[in-house]
């Protein structure tokens, strides 16, 4: 059974059903389920904390209940063995490359909306309708700011320079976010140049990838890098962390550089939401996508995640702006899932473990 990471407004009933039934072998519900018409139910695998108001916000505009099931790991295997008996009407998640793993098992459908496609360009939705980007996190480089002069950065192409040998943390390779940027230089520049790119940055590690994107800027702030590859919103969540003062201590240490600027842009990823094949409430699914899509949501995103808003207008949070002016990668995210599986073999073969 799949880890759960906390339920908000008391675990959904159905969800809990589905639960047992699948630690006892099965793969559906007791068909005499209620299905009521005043509710949403969501999958999601972000954080509780990080989605929690945009729901309860939602919940007051419309009266629509939203009934919600964090799960840690194992969407795709939980909607895949709950089948048409599936509670679930929407899923939140992160990364292009998961979005397009639900759709590749067949578990969404389009999402018809007219709100949606004029709020989120096309370039940050599924061709075919069946998910849609909510934010963009850019994945860049934090560097020290008492050793690394930032008129050294430029690319990462450049982070396969021998200069940095020894000097680059990192986490694993075969993190989503890493695969997902592994995919971006594969679109820029072929596999066979990629691959000659990632190897050099391997060669510059200064230890065995470990840990999450905080642990890299904690290293930096150490000593045992000089630079290292986070995504942005990290730095907004440690600067503002007054239950653990050391994570301020780690992003006061260090300053973001968004690599690329100067010719194609940055690499950024997305988080974002897809109605299931089987939602048993499709019109409030379609409802709460619509909501999440608007000024108002991407305005907390924003100011609440340190993300960057996808809808064209919306302000950015001051901190975030601060951090400079993103360029983003002009390269279609449907391309990045598109070129991900391609990534992990390149990133194995580079030895990036």
């Amino acid at each position: 059974m799949q880890a759960e990471v906390g339920v908000k407004r008391g675990f959904l009933r159905r969800g809990m059903l589905a639960a047992c039934a699948l630690a006892a072998g099965a793969t559906g519900f007791d068909a005499s389920r209620a299905v009521a018409a005043d509710e949403v139910n969501v999958y999601s695998t972000r954080q509780e904390y990080l989605i929690s108001p945009f729901l309860d916000r939602f919940s007051e505009e419309t009266g629509v209940k939203v009934n919600v099931v964090f799960i840690k790991e194992g969407l795709i295997e939980r909607l895949k063995a709950e089948g048409k008996n599936t509670p679930a009407d929407v899923v939140l998640t992160v990364g292009v490359e998961n979005l397009a793993a639900l759709k590749g098992d067949d578990l969404l459908q389009p999402i018809r909306s007219d709100v949606v496609d004029a709020n989120i360009p096309a370039s940050f939705r599924d061709p075919g309708g069946e998910w849609t980007g909510l934010t963009t996190r850019a994945r860049v480089i934090y560097f020290a700011k008492d050793r690394v002069d930032p008129a050294e950065l430029s690319t990462y192409e450049d982070l396969a320079d021998p200069k940095w040998k020894g000097r680059i943390c990192v986490r694993t390779g075969n993190h989503g976010y890493n695969v997902a940027l592994v995919a971006s230089l594969i679109a820029a520049h072929g596999e066979e140049k990629a691959e000659e790119i990632v190897r050099g940055i391997v060669a510059n590690f200064a230890r065995k990838p470990q840990g999450n994107d905080r642990a890299q800027v904690k290293a930096v702030k150490e000593g045992e890098c000089d630079i290292a590859i986070g995504n942005t919103y990290y730095m907004g969540k440690m600067a503002t962390n007054d239950e653990k003062p050391e994570e301020k201590e780690w992003a006061a240490a260090t300053s973001i550089f968004f690599p690329n600027g100067d010719d194609r842009g940055t690499h950024v990823n997305i988080s974002g939401a897809g109605l299931t094949k089987h939602a048993p409430h499709p019109k409030e699914g379609i409802a709460l996508i619509e909501f999440l899509t608007g000024d108002e949501a991407q305005e907390m995103y924003a100011r609440d995640n340190f993300e960057y808003p996808i809808k064209a207008g919306v302000a950015l949070d001051p901190m975030v702006a601060s951090w400079g002016e993103l360029k983003p990668d002009t390269v279609n995210i449907e391309k990045i899932a598109e070129l991900s599986p391609a990534a992990q073999k390149l990133i194995d073969r580079a030895g990036w473990q």
